[in-house]
């Protein structure tokens, strides 16, 4: 992680993971039948959160902001792109925090709680927001939090994947990272 993270070297990486992460959603994307909204499969939240754990809260956050963000806003989800907004900094804040639980020590029992969180509450954030999303097109209460559960596969699936993937491909790019990112 860069000390200054308005430099322009930490500007492009931000700039680069944000297209990376739209293009995680965009050519990998695998749709899941639901009862509240047009959930899919895809890799835009394990590298949202790889953005998180190489460039810093501020800058990973705004890249994953920027990457599935746009994504919803370009792809027939703009009406609900403030909710993934939120989710986005919720997630990203929370890998944050354990992650400064741990010292910033990136070991590999480390990392895994790390992911393993991100996945955790990425769930927790997903089923709130179709409990939104259901509220907003006028489903009654009740009926929201009963059909917002049954459309979690997606998103369990997707977290599932954020716990496995993340710890591999940040070991996998660490020293290529901080190679690159080196003053």
């Amino acid at each position: 992680m860069q000390k200054n993270k308005n430099s322009l070297r930490m500007i492009i990486l931000t700039g680069l993971f944000a297209a990376i992460i739209y293009l995680g959603i965009f050519i990998l994307r695998i749709p899941i039948p639901a009862m509240v909204g047009r959930p899919f499969i895809h890799f835009g939240n394990t590298l949202a959160a790889l953005a998180i754990l190489f460039l810093g809260p501020r800058n990973g956050i705004i890249a994953g902001v920027i990457g599935l963000g746009g994504f919803d806003v370009l792809n027939g989800y703009a009406l609900t792109s403030w909710l993934t907004v939120l989710e986005v900094i919720i997630v990203g804040l929370t890998i944050e925090a354990v992650f400064k639980y741990f010292h910033h020590n990136d070991s590999k029992r480390n990392i895994i709680i790390v992911a393993i969180t991100a996945g955790a509450m990425k769930i927790i954030t997903s089923y709130c927001t179709s409990i939104v999303e259901a509220l907003m097109v006028g489903t009654a209460f009740k009926t929201a939090i009963v059909a917002s559960f049954l459309s979690l596969p997606a998103t369990v699936i997707n977290s599932i994947s954020t716990a496995i993937c993340v710890p591999i491909l940040y070991f996998l790019l660490r020293k290529a990272f901080f190679a690159i990112n080196k003053d």
